[in-house]
Order: C-alpha cells, then structure tokens, then sequence
C-alpha cells in the first residue's frame, strides 16, 4: 500500500487561466481576488514559476512527487476555481476541468486521484455535475474554494449540492480562499489577506456557518475536509462549546441538536497541509485523534520536502504516522 498519500494538491487549467485574466481586466472585481491577481495570479517569474507546476498534471508532476517520496496525489482545481466568474462559464469550465483531471488519473491511475470541482453559482448544475462525475475512476470528492462571491454552503439555495454530495458519499474540500467582499478589507493592509491570516479566518468562518446553522442536523452524513490543521478550530473547540451555551440561553444563536464540537469531531476532517508544527499537530491529536488527521503537501504552494521530513520526522505513534500519512485518506476518499 501507498506510504505517503498527499490530499490537498493543486492544478489549473489554461482556460481556466484565461478566465480569471479576463476577470481581472473587467471593472467589477472583488477586492480580495483582485490582490490575488496581482500577487500570486500575476507576471512575475515566482508566480509563473508556480503557474506552471500548477498548469503540470503529467510526467513532470509524477517526477517532483518521486523526486520527494509521494505516492499518490489527490488533486483539485487551485483557489478561487470558477467561483469567481458568470454561472455559465463556470458551470462549463468545471466540467472541462473535470474531464482533463479524469484524462490525467487515466494515464497515471495509480499515482493520482482528483476531486471535482463544481459551480456553485448554479446549484442544481453543480449537484448534476457532481452526479455526472462521481463515477468516473479517480474521482474521489469535490472541492469548493469557500465563498462564492461572498456567499456561503449554509444558504438553503445550496442544499442541492449538500445534498448531492451526501447521497454519492463525496467528501467536500473546503478550500480557503482570500476573505469575502463583505470581509476583506481590514484584511487588504499588510498582506492580511493572503494564507498567513486571511484565508485561515475566512475558511474557518465558512466552516463555522455550517455548524452554528444546523447543517449537519439535515445533513449528517456529510464529510467536510478542512486543511491547514483545522484552520485552528481545533484550538477554539473548548471555547465554541462553552460561548454556544451561553448564547444559546440567551437567544444569541440557534438550538442545535448537538454541541458544535460534536459535529466538528463527526463531520469533519481535518489536514496537515502547510502547517510543519508539532505543538500544533500534537494539539489536533488530542482534540480530534489520529483517525481525523490527513497528510498534504499544499503542492505547489508549500515544500513538499519540509512536509515530508515534518511528518517523517515528528514524535509520534508509527501506528498514528501511518493513519495520517496514507490509512486515513484510503477510507475518508474510498481509494
């Protein structure tokens, strides 16, 4: 069996490419992509550099992960995906960039797996595109790059997806992205919005709404997949507890079956993905277990190599090392 599945791994495709530059040449652009495009989006060799292991869903991809001791990587399309033009050419550009990740998986069937991406600009077409692809081999979840146009998965105009998701058994990777209109700017001052601060706040937010709204009470056998260990809800679990009692009593938040915890210890799993930290690491163990706790590289983004000797080299159970490296992602991802 495999030793090191990575589940948080990224790609693009040209079009997809296209679409965002002309996005970004329009007037109307949310403010946090736009910082997008002119940082990690734009023209200077680093980012072309990274557009281009990301464009890379061949050989050259199959090398770096031999070259760093990977034996499987599951894909999905890089933040922000579709999410961030017209329903129409999202919905088209989601199937086209499914059906490239399929071609990828067929020539490489054993090194990768691929979750879809969808449109959640059309709900009822994302949920048939989800029904469409979940089928095909490789495909093993789907991935939403968080808020759609500073929208969010608890709304009820989303519940087909929600729904889809549960009835095919596909995981859903809940993927960071910059903070939504409605949120950005304090974040826009001093890179606030990137991964360092804004897309941990923002994915984490997302994730919360779920909850605090009584999503997995409709939905409950729905898996959320969450990276960046957690986007640190894991530190806040104790104190979400505590803070939903009070303002439950006092008619600051809705009644839910369950403590929040608890449908963040069933609904969710959580990755490694950009977060070589032991303390942190050794915090998720105890708060979630081994059994909640999936290994990804963040690739292209993050080094392959640092997470590797992390997750190598870190004091804990060989028994656990396994189940975050490879076991956990064999079951949540039906591999």
């Amino acid at each position: 069996m495999p030793r090191r599945i990575a589940v948080e791994e990224a790609f693009v495709t040209h079009e997809i490419v296209e679409a965002w530059d002309a996005v970004l040449a329009g007037a109307r652009v949310e403010p946090g992509f736009r910082m997008m495009g002119n940082t990690m989006l734009g023209k200077s060799p680093g980012a072309m550099a990274v557009k281009g292991r990301l464009l890379d869903i061949g050989s050259g991809r199959i090398e770096h992960m031999d070259e760093h001791g990977i034996d499987m990587q599951i894909l999905s399309i890089t933040a922000p995906g579709v999410q961030v033009l017209d329903a129409s050419t999202a919905t088209r550009l989601a199937a086209a960039s499914n059906d490239r990740l399929i071609e990828a998986i067929a020539s490489f069937p054993a090194r990768l797996a691929g979750l879809a991406a969808i449109a959640p600009q059309s709900p009822a077409r994302a949920a048939a595109e989800l029904a469409r692809v979940a089928s095909s081999p490789g495909i093993k979840g789907a991935i939403v790059n968080s808020h759609t146009r500073g929208e969010y998965l608890d709304s009820p105009k989303y519940a087909p997806i929600l729904e889809a998701a549960q009835a095919l058994a596909l995981p859903l990777y809940l993927h960071p992205r910059e903070p939504s209109p409605a949120m950005v700017r304090p974040y826009l001052d001093y890179g606030l919005y990137f991964a360092g601060w804004g897309f941990a706040a923002e994915a984490g937010l997302h994730a919360m709404r779920l909850i605090m709204s009584g999503t997995f009470d409709r939905f409950p056998k729905l898996t959320i997949v969450l990276g960046h260990m957690g986007e640190a809800i894991p530190f806040w679990l104790q104190r979400i507890d505590n803070r939903y009692q009070l303002q439950m009593r006092i008619g600051a938040a809705p009644k839910l079956n369950r403590l929040p915890s608890e449908y963040f210890r069933d609904n969710f799993v959580i990755t490694t993905s950009g977060v070589c930290s032991p303390a942190a690491l050794e915090l998720s163990l105890k708060v979630l277990g081994a059994e909640s706790i999936l290994f990804a590289a963040d690739y292209p983004y993050e080094s392959v190599a640092e997470a590797v000797e992390f997750m190598d080299g870190v004091d804990i159970d060989e028994g656990d090392r396994e189940r975050i490296y490879w076991r956990n992602a064999v079951r949540v991802f039906h591999l």
